[in-house]
């Protein structure tokens, strides 16, 4: 009869995570994994399987914890879509600069060093990135409506704009872009987005009968 478990899985995996996400997949041992984690590597064998399972699983649980975050900063009533939006933006700005660490993002990170040779990581990242524009492009598409985006506009190629943009922010941030470049690229990436005819006149300054402006 197999002995129950004596640790928090969770917690195993979350110690994990952050050795795999500083050091990269290449660089971290199973007996730097047993370090941060307080387990014989017997223990992580036993209950993760080797190194190569236990990244898929971790890279799993963030990549499904970026969707779920982005989902409930994104989803919401049409009114409110492009507030939801622009706060989105700029808080991956922030988020960026605030990295002084320069980690970077994990899903980006395990992409570029296993997709090549690693069909696992490269199918749950093309299924996060995916996700993470069909949330965008809801979002546009609620703009939309509420006539704060052009109708007109294709809201999916817009929403992979953004997501260019934000996958941008963070890249330029890990290497080493300052705050106020992260945070004026965000506000053109907003400025950019096709914005209907009223709301562009309505930007613009009011000419008074006597030739000046308000």
């Amino acid at each position: 009869m197999a002995r129950p478990r004596k640790f928090d899985e969770q917690q195993v995996l979350d110690a994990a995570r952050d050795r795999f996400w500083s050091g990269g997949y290449a660089a971290t041992r199973m007996e730097d994994i047993a370090e941060a984690t307080g387990l014989g590597k017997g223990s992580l064998y036993g209950a993760f399987g080797g190194k190569q399972e236990l990244f898929h699983r971790v890279f799993d649980d963030y990549c499904a914890s970026v969707v779920d975050a982005v989902s409930r900063q994104l989803r919401g009533n049409d009114a409110d879509a492009y507030a939801r939006l622009s706060a989105h933006v700029y808080a991956v700005a922030a988020a960026t600069a605030a990295d002084t660490r320069r980690r970077g993002c994990l899903l980006a990170k395990g992409a570029a060093e296993l997709a090549e040779h690693d069909e696992t990581v490269a199918k749950r990242a093309r299924a996060a990135i995916e996700a993470l524009q069909a949330l965008l492009e809801g979002d546009i598409a609620a703009c939309q409506r509420n006539g704060e985006i052009a109708a007109d506009a294709d809201p999916g190629k817009l929403a992979a704009l953004v997501l260019a943009v934000l996958r941008g922010i963070e890249a330029l941030g890990k290497a080493g872009a300052s705050e106020e470049t992260l945070t004026d690229i965000a506000r053109t990436a907003l400025a950019v987005l096709p914005r209907p005819p009223h709301s562009v006149s309505s930007a613009l300054p009011l000419q008074r009968e006597d030739g000046l402006t308000d």
